[in-house]
């Protein structure tokens, strides 16, 4: 897991406090730093997390100047891509220098979108981005897939983005819907993935079933 968001919750959430972190994905950005170095080893033998904290935050500006700024990231997660099956890059919720350098690095991207009106807006932007870096950047990017996420079936609202995306994006979007859940939104509290924090709820077997499609998908002959 490559903790890419300034507000560093992938890092906290698997249990790994932001503050303690001396060398993260910024250190390896913008100083170079040998990612082998900055990976931390969590409670989970199956999962280790290049950490993130508020560093990253100046990584905005101190890139601005840089040669190739919107590769740093694909530089530093190409010394140890192939120690790993997945890697995963967590994302903030901007479309800044260090989600460009994320999506130019990546092979696919998975795109939630909240069931909830603003997030199709928002989902226009980010396709177009998407273009503009397969374009000029990374002309392997693909899209994973449309992720929905806090999906109330109760809600006419939700009901609707969900016929919205079936509609207009049914080639790429997952089968799996992921529901509003409080066990999903406890489990980052607790330092741990929803899946170990309880694993018989809606929310992670949601993401099981999601993780199921992903590795199916990728598993198949090309």
């Amino acid at each position: 897991m490559v903790d890419g968001d300034p507000q560093a919750n992938s890092t906290s959430g698997l249990g790994i406090n932001p503050n303690d972190v001396e060398t993260g994905i910024y250190e390896c950005m913008v100083e170079g730093a040998d990612p082998t170095g900055a990976i931390l080893q969590n409670d989970l033998k199956f999962l280790q997390v290049l950490p993130s904290n508020i560093d990253l935050v100046g990584a905005e500006v101190e890139m601005v100047n840089i040669a190739r700024r919107e590769e740093k990231m694909r530089d530093a997660l190409m010394k140890i891509k192939d120690n790993y099956d997945y890697i995963i890059i967590d994302c903030s919720p901007s479309l800044g220098l260090i989600t460009i350098n994320s999506l130019t690095a990546a092979d696919s991207v998975i795109i939630p979108v909240q069931c909830e009106y603003f997030a199709l807006e928002g989902l226009g932007k980010l396709l177009n981005t998407i273009k503009i870096i397969q374009t000029r950047l990374n002309p392997k990017l693909e899209i994973e897939g449309i992720l929905l996420t806090l999906y109330d079936s109760r809600t006419s609202l939700g009901n609707q983005v969900v016929e919205e995306i079936r509609t207009h994006f049914k080639k790429i979007a997952f089968d799996t819907i992921v529901p509003r859940n409080v066990k999903l939104s406890e489990a980052p509290s607790f330092g741990l993935p929803a899946i170990i924090h309880d694993a018989e709820s809606k929310g992670a077997i949601a993401y099981l079933n999601l993780a199921h499609e992903i590795v199916d998908k990728n598993e198949q002959p090309k």
